[in-house]
Parts: structure tokens; C-alpha cells; sequence
């Protein structure tokens, strides 16, 4: 992403702790990274902390006697490429929403015309009572984007909803209204990702090494250019994605139910998902027991999802495979989107450095019936756009 003036307002919140990873992350991604605390805040986290995360003055005073040449509130409004506010506590998503500005924090955001993130986190008491959640939905009556709280455990001992959302997501959602280019507006894009695990008995299955990496950064660009997403996951360790309409799979059977079913309604469809070829013929009920033998396991194709979708795919409507070789790349590739009925298929090499499974970037060739595009080696997010501003761009 293009590198931004980004403010971050911290507030007096337990949560304030883990805005120092939010800043520290948005920070080594080359961003310009303010932070503005209120005076509560400082008793959770200190503004050197913070001083020293960002590399930026922490502005805390309104009437501070330094000499500065400009008034400070309003060139840091009109620099900031976004605002979010975070942990956001009941009082300062009151102030918000009426327009109060008493100090630093609530009249920079005032005066700021960029977009504004707010992350409430306290108490579930706090949060539910209807005087707060007027007060959020005023605030997205303004065009603020809300980030909802998490459930669990919360610092005061209660369990409920209030907990704020991991730096990650926070950093997840900021992307999302950071982006300005929104050519996808309107549309409808699935995406596929992760594995499939195919059971052989209750504790053992067959799967892959796919990370769900490169599905994951599909669907948050889909998502940040404007797209109505929906993402249909095998199991992976990743956080979900902000925003985007999630279903999580377990079997290659499972996916084919979910994608098919919902074809009909998308614009797009990314298959990025490493779906097994083959399953179990059967699934045994009990755990299979080792013997002095050894053990052959019956296998039958799954349903080719990819093929499927060529067969029925509407006018108009774009179909990207991906196609991941050890040997033959660009010809299995070309293969692949013949038989397939394809408009794109993405292909890279696991033998390549830098691509494959696992890894944050990725080595990739776009083949299409007209022409072939080598990308070469980006991030998985980069490579994520690169791929939709390719093969959707000119067409949405």
C-alpha cells in the first residue's frame, strides 16, 4: 500500500498496551504514525513508549508554550490519510459523536476530513447500555467506520462483549478504509483459500501445506477496492479477514457445496484454494489401529470445482484459477486454463524462492487466452492487488 499519514488516538483504556504493536507494525510498513493520548491515557502507557514506537512527537497538550509555526490541531488534520481512535472508551465516543473537542485528541478529529476508524473497547455493561450504542450509531451516521469488540474475558473480571480486537484486525480494518481506489465497488467476489482435510478415520487425514495466504490477501484487496467479498476458507491459523462474509470448510466436498451454491450471485470468482484431487473412499468410523502390515488406503476424485464453475459460468462473469507446479510451469498453466474454461489462471512455482506455500511473498505468471503477465516477486498483499487490477480493473 501506498505509505500514508496515518493518527492513532489512544484513550484510557487497559487496551492502550496493545497499540504500541499497532504502531510499531504501521510504523515498520513505512506509514508516518501521530499519536495523540488523552491525559487519562498516560496512566496505561506512557507517551515516551509511544514516542519511541512512532519516531513522532506524542502530542498530548492543546496550549503546550513550545513554538511551533503553524497551529498544530489543524496541519495534523489536514496531513492525516486516516484517523483511527483506539481503545475508544464510552466518554470519547461521546465526545465524538456530539462534536465535543476539550483536548488534543477530540479537536484534531474533529477538524480532520479523512477517514476516521473508531475501536470501542469496555465494559459490556458500558458498551450495551443504550445511551453508548446510540452514541456508535450516531457516529456511523457521520460516515465514521466502527470496528466491533470482541467477546471474552475483560480486564474487570466480567466475560462479554467489549474486549478490543487484536492490533492485527485494527491494522485490517485501517487498510480497508485507507484505500481510495474502489473500482470494485458494487461487485461480488468469492474467494477460495487455505487446504481441504480429507478424513481417512476420526484422528488422521490427508492435506497440503497451503498457508491460506494468498486467498486471505485476495479477499481483504477485494474487499479494500470496493467488493462485496465472500471468503470460503479450509482450516488455517490466519485471522479473518475484516468485513467479508466468511465460511470456513473442512473437506475439498465441503468447498464444492459452498462455492457452487453461491456462484450464481458472484461477479468474480478466485479459485486460490489448494483443493485435494482426491479423498478417502471411505471414512472409517473408529481409529484405525497400526499393524505389522502395511496399509493401503482406497482413494476417488473429488468434485473439480474449478471445471464445474467453467461449465455454467454466466456472461460476464470473470473466473481466476491458480495453478501451482513443481515442474512445466507456463505449459501446465496454459493446460489448465483451456480446460478449465478459464478467464485467468495464476500460476507459480513451488521450487521458485519466495513463492509457494507459507511464505509472505509470492512469484507469479498471469496467463489469460491473449497474453501472459510475470509479476515477479511481491508480497502476497502486492501481488493480491497486481492480480485484481490485472484481471478485473478494466472490466469492473
Amino acid at each position: 500500500m501506498e505509505k500514508k499519514c496515518i493518527l492513532v488516538g489512544v484513550t484510557a483504556g487497559i487496551a492502550a498496551y496493545k497499540i504500541c504493536s499497532l504502531v510499531s507494525s504501521l510504523k515498520k510498513k513505512g506509514h508516518e504514525v501521530h499519536v495523540l493520548m488523552t491525559k487519562e491515557a498516560e496512566s496505561f502507557v506512557g507517551p515516551l513508549t509511544f514516542q519511541t514506537l512512532s519516531g513522532q512527537r506524542v502530542i498530548q497538550d492543546m496550549f503546550s508554550v513550545d513554538f511551533v509555526p503553524d497551529v498544530h490541531h489543524i496541519s495534523l488534520a489536514k496531513k492525516a490519510d486516516a484517523f483511527v481512535v483506539a481503545p475508544a472508551t464510552a466518554n470519547i465516543i461521546a465526545k465524538i459523536s456530539h462534536g465535543i473537542a476539550d483536548d488534543m485528541l477530540t479537536t484534531t478529529f474533529l477538524a480532520a476530513q479523512c477517514p476516521k476508524l473508531i475501536v470501542p473497547a469496555m465494559n459490556t455493561a458500558m458498551l450495551e447500555n443504550p445511551i453508548t450504542q446510540e452514541n456508535i450509531q450516531s457516529c456511523k451516521k457521520y460516515g465514521m467506520h466502527i470496528l466491533e469488540s470482541d467477546s471474552g474475558y475483560l480486564a474487570c473480571g466480567d466475560v462479554g462483549k467489549g474486549r478490543m480486537p487484536d492490533p492485527d484486525v485494527i491494522e485490517d480494518a485501517l487498510n480497508a478504509v485507507m484505500e481510495t481506489d474502489r473500482f470494485l465497488e458494487g461487485k461480488h467476489v468469492l474467494v477460495t483459500a487455505g487446504p481441504t482435510c480429507e478424513d481417512i478415520d476420526p484422528v488422521r487425514y490427508i492435506t497440503n501445506h497451503s498457508s491460506g495466504k494468498m486467498g486471505y490477501a485476495l479477499a481483504r484487496q477485494a474487499r479494500n477496492l470496493g467488493a462485496t467479498v465472500t471468503l470460503v476458507s479450509g482450516e488455517t491459523s490466519l485471522s479473518k479477514p475484516v468485513g467479508v462474509n466468511y465460511i470456513s470448510i473442512h473437506s475439498a466436498g465441503d468447498m464444492a457445496d459452498a462455492v457452487l451454491s453461491a456462484s450464481d450471485e458472484q461477479d468474480i470468482i478466485i479459485m486460490a484454494a489448494a483443493v485435494a484431487d482426491y479423498t478417502p473412499l471411505t471414512t472409517a468410523d473408529e481409529k484405525i489401529k497400526k499393524s505389522d502390515d502395511d496399509l493401503n488406503i482406497p482413494l476417488k476424485r473429488t468434485t473439480d470445482i474449478l471445471y464445474n464453475l467453467g461449465k455454467k459460468k454466466k456472461e460476464n462473469q470473470i473466473l481466476i484459477g491458480f495453478a501451482m507446479e513443481t515442474e512445466n510451469l507456463l505449459d501446465n498453466a496454459a493446460e489448465k486454463l483451456k480446460k478449465k474454461n478459464a478467464d485467468y489462471i495464476i500460476a507459480n512455482s513451488i521450487r521458485e524462492e519466495g513463492a509457494g506455500f507459507g511464505v509472505d511473498t509470492n512469484s507469479v505468471t498471469i496467463l489469460s487466452e491473449k497474453e501472459t503477465k510475470r509479476l515477479g516477486l511481491l508480497s502476497k498483499e502486492e501481488t493480491a492487488k497486481e492480480i485484481l487490477k490485472y484481471c478485473v480493473g478494466g472490466k469492473a
